[in-house]
């Protein structure tokens, strides 16, 4: 270590401290703070001062103790190991921490953030006098029984020859796989592994628009409100209205590859029912455990602030490693309030201008940094790869005006507003369908017509029209009552509760009804607008709606999404007959 980089501190102010005329660091750089070397970052300098935010408790620090700098950003170790793992906001294994320290994390705790001697079954991708540049895939790995880990060569390689390659056997992650001579005539050994900045996008060779949804089982996502692959969507909502369990439905569901979860400053025991819910998880797609394809990153809210901040970056830039492997990759962060709010306490702390409600003026350029990364991408070794963001915002007291929440919407392009009236009604998801909004459903319309129906985003619209028309009569009902409305606006209610009940909400512990297929999702659909079509007609031939309630059709169609088996779509056949049926019996009845 150099030691121009070896400087003394002269103040502290919580998880910021100062060092006096240090002409070494330089900005994002990682220094080592105090005898129990601290994990920081150089976040402000000037020639008489550097700033440093420091990732671990600070106190007993105290003025005169030695910080060394590193020489090197923020970075995160790439490479075999990270999914089936949990680790905290620096990548830093929980597991290997619990066997240094017992149940609490202590101070300066030097721990690998992958494991450096377990063996690897590895097969040799390239060979002797081969060109390869950034992102060229140099050897798999099957990292867990679900996925291939794919290595590859650092993106900033431009071009180099492969001078020697290993064969095919178990290696660590630190051996050499690779030699390889750049244009320059430098030698390079290659291992399983690679560094890199947290704060830096990994590169891309393009970037695609959105034209595939991220499945994900959820009618009121799915159909109402789709989010792309390589989309980004916020889950506002204010405490006990389901954000953390849809995350859950979300990870568990969808047809992502990968799931990275950040636990971002929430509750200790949330984040263990996170992690002991997903431990035990089978994971639908492959029969595998659902770890299997998840790393999780637990940052609670008793958890050092600053290191907080750093884990979102953290989740990002493993998700990015992923999607460069060919991989679909979702980020669930939970929740971004609470980076937003460690934004706050850190700016505060470097007494820096604040702009609304004590938030930094710099908040809404940091929540435009984090959204921008997620896409679909053409990846530098021709794959094809997304990050799909999906971000919750708790507001204080549900307030969806606050800084936060008003300045996601900016940058996300689907939003699910959670409610707490439906959540205290028991209607799960508790997605208010009038607050919330998709802007990608236009761009996935070939896919819903190619690979579901061509009536799918007909039908969809439809519903939308009839839940509006819903929410502007009740304004009626609300005054002077229902009996007063004509029939067909008695039906427009009762379709809209049909919709409401048999649709919209659904029953995470029911086998069917957790996770329902797009083409179950279509028939559903078709079904309660072929009843709607069927009553109206009646209604038009003066048939009242109270004849039409005595049949108990409405009911029926309700509970088709547990009496019909998502594997059993032919089984549609029969509601419709029974709808025929029920629209033959009123009119002989009142021939």
């Amino acid at each position: 270590m150099s030691e121009h980089t070896r400087d003394i501190i002269y103040g502290i102010n919580g998880p910021v401290v100062y060092v006096k005329n240090a002409r070494g660091f330089k900005m994002g750089e990682m220094v080592y703070v105090g005898e129990e070397k601290l994990v920081g970052e150089v976040i402000s300098l000037t020639s008489e001062q550097t700033t440093i935010q420091v990732y671990e408790e600070t106190s007993g620090l105290r003025p005169g103790a030695v910080v060394e700098g590193s020489g090197a950003a923020i970075s995160v170790t790439l490479g075999p190991g990270i999914l089936h793992n949990i680790f905290d906001g620096v990548e830093r294994p929980l597991s290997e921490i619990a066997k240094k320290s017992g149940k609490y994390i202590t101070r300066g705790l030097a721990v690998n953030s992958l494991d450096t001697e377990k063996k690897w079954p590895v097969t040799v991708k390239v060979k002797v006098g081969d060109h390869v540049t950034g992102g060229t895939v140099i050897a798999e790995v099957p990292e867990t029984k679900s996925i291939t880990h794919r290595s590859m060569v650092p993106p900033a390689v431009l071009d180099a020859e492969v001078t020697w390659v290993t064969e095919d056997g178990e290696y660590t992650i630190l051996d050499p796989i690779v030699k390889i001579r750049h244009r320059d005539g430098r030698e390079e050994a290659l291992t399983l592994c690679q560094k890199w900045p947290i704060r830096v996008p990994r590169p891309a060779a393009k970037h695609y628009s959105s034209s595939e949804p991220l499945v994900t089982g959820q009618r009121i996502l799915d159909t109402m409100f789709p989010i792309a692959k390589g989309g980004t969507a916020a889950i506002p909502g204010g405490f006990g209205t389901g954000k953390t369990m849809l995350q859950h439905q979300i990870a568990k569901w969808s047809d992502a590859d990968i799931i990275i979860y950040v636990g971002c400053g929430e509750r200790g025991n949330e984040m263990t029912q996170v992690l002991e819910e997903f431990s035990g998880l089978e994971d639908p797609r492959t029969g595998n455990p659902l770890m299997d394809r998840t790393a999780l990153i637990a940052n609670t809210s008793n958890m050092p602030v600053a290191a907080r901040e750093a884990s979102i970056y953290t989740g990002l830039t493993l998700a990015e490693y992923y999607r460069d492997m060919g991989y679909d990759v979702a980020i669930m962060a939970d929740s971004t309030s609470r980076w937003a709010e460690a934004l706050r306490e850190l700016s505060g702390r470097l007494e820096e201008m604040p702009a609304e409600e004590g938030y930094p003026a710099y908040l809404a350029s940091r929540l435009s940094a984090f959204y921008e990364r997620a896409g679909m991408m053409q990846n530098l070794n021709g794959t094809e790869g997304s990050v799909s963001i999906i971000g919750a915002v708790s507001p204080q007291g549900g307030d969806f005006s606050e800084p936060v929440t008003m300045n996601t919407k900016r940058y996300v392009r689907c939003f699910w507003g959670l409610d707490k009236s439906l959540a205290y009604a028991r209607h799960f998801p508790a997605i208010q369908w009038l607050d919330s909004y998709s802007e990608y459903v236009n761009d996935l319309s070939p896919w819903f017509t190619t690979n579901v129906d061509k009536k799918f985003v007909d039908d969809r619209n439809q519903f939308i029209a009839i839940l509006n028309q819903e929410h502007s009569l009740m304004e009626i009902v609300k005054l002077i009552g229902s009996d007063v409305l004509p029939d067909d606006q008695k039906l427009t209610l009762e379709i809209a509760r049909v919709i409401r009940l048999g649709f919209l909400q659904q029953n995470a512990f029911h086998k069917d009804d957790t996770s329902v297929p797009m083409k179950k999702q279509f028939l559903m659909m078709e079904t309660i607008l072929y009843l709607y079509q069927k009553a109206k007609t009646l209604i038009l031939m003066g048939q009242p709606m109270s004849v039409l309630k005595q049949s108990d059709i409405f009911e029926r169609v309700v509970a088709m999404k547990y009496d019909v088996p998502n594997d059993k779509p032919e089984m549609f056949d029969q509601y419709r007959k029974d709808i025929d049926k029920f629209y033959d019996e009123v009119l002989e009845k009142n021939a």
